[in-house]
C-alpha cells in the first residue's frame, strides 16, 4: 500500500504539472469526456479531490463537498492546491486502516474500504492527466512502472454494468484496439477512451 500511495503521489504531480501549462483561452477546448469543455473537466477533477480528501480525513459525508469546483482564471493554481490537499489527506495517519464515504450518483455515498478508494482515485488522475494534456496538444509522459500498477487495477474494473452504463457511469465501455499497443493506450481504450483521440480543428 506505501508502492500505491507512492505512485497515487506521483500521479497527482503528474496532473498538476499537465494542469499547470493550461492557457485562460483554452478553458473551453473540448475534450475526450463527452459533453465537456476543458474548464468542466477541470470543475469536476478539482471538486472530486475535495471529495476525496474530506472522505479520507473521516469526515461526514456532505454532498457539497464533491461539488465541482469552478476554476479560476489560474487553473493550474486551484487545482494543484486541491492536488495537494488529496495527497496529504490519502497519507494522513488511518485513513487507509477505515471505510470511506464516497460519492455515488448525484447526491448519495457508498462506504468503499480506503485502500480501494485510493486505488479509484489513482485510476482516475492518470486518465484525467491525460484528458487534459491531449484537450491542450500536449502528450503526457507516465513511468512504465506506474502503468503496470495502473493497469493491474483497471483489469479488476468490469466490462459491464453499472460502472460502464447509465447517467453516473464512472467509466465508458471498453474500446478496441490493436494488439501490441503501449501500455497507456492499452489502459485508456480498457477504460473507455479512444487512444487516439484528438480535438477536432478549429474548436
Amino acid at each position: 500500500m506505501t508502492d500505491l500511495l507512492s505512485f497515487h503521489r506521483r500521479t497527482m504531480t503528474i496532473a498538476a504539472a499537465i494542469v499547470e501549462q493550461v492557457r485562460d483561452d483554452q478553458l473551453h477546448s473540448e475534450t475526450p469526456c463527452a459533453g465537456w469543455d476543458l474548464s468542466q473537466l477541470l470543475a469536476h477533477m478539482t471538486g472530486q479531490n475535495h471529495g476525496f480528501a474530506s472522505a479520507a480525513r473521516g469526515e461526514a459525508f456532505d454532498p457539497a463537498t464533491w461539488a465541482d469546483r469552478p476554476v479560476s482564471a489560474a487553473p493550474g493554481d486551484t487545482f494543484a492546491a486541491s492536488a495537494a490537499e488529496v495527497v496529504d489527506a490519502f497519507a494522513s495517519e488511518g485513513a487507509l486502516e477505515r471505510d470511506w464515504p464516497i460519492l455515488v450518483g448525484a447526491d448519495q455515498s457508498v462506504q468503499v474500504a480506503g485502500k480501494q478508494a485510493l486505488g479509484f482515485h489513482f485510476i482516475d488522475y492518470v486518465v484525467h492527466g491525460w484528458d487534459v494534456a491531449v484537450s491542450i496538444g500536449l502528450t503526457p509522459e507516465f513511468d512504465d512502472d506506474l502503468l503496470d500498477a495502473v493497469l493491474l487495477l483497471a483489469a479488476e474494473v468490469p466490462l459491464e454494468g453499472p460502472t460502464r452504463n447509465g447517467p453516473f457511469a464512472p467509466f465508458a465501455p471498453a474500446v478496441p484496439i490493436d494488439a501490441g499497443q503501449g501500455d497507456l493506450s492499452r489502459l485508456l481504450a480498457i477504460l473507455g477512451r479512444d487512444p487516439e483521440w484528438k480535438p477536432r480543428p478549429n474548436r
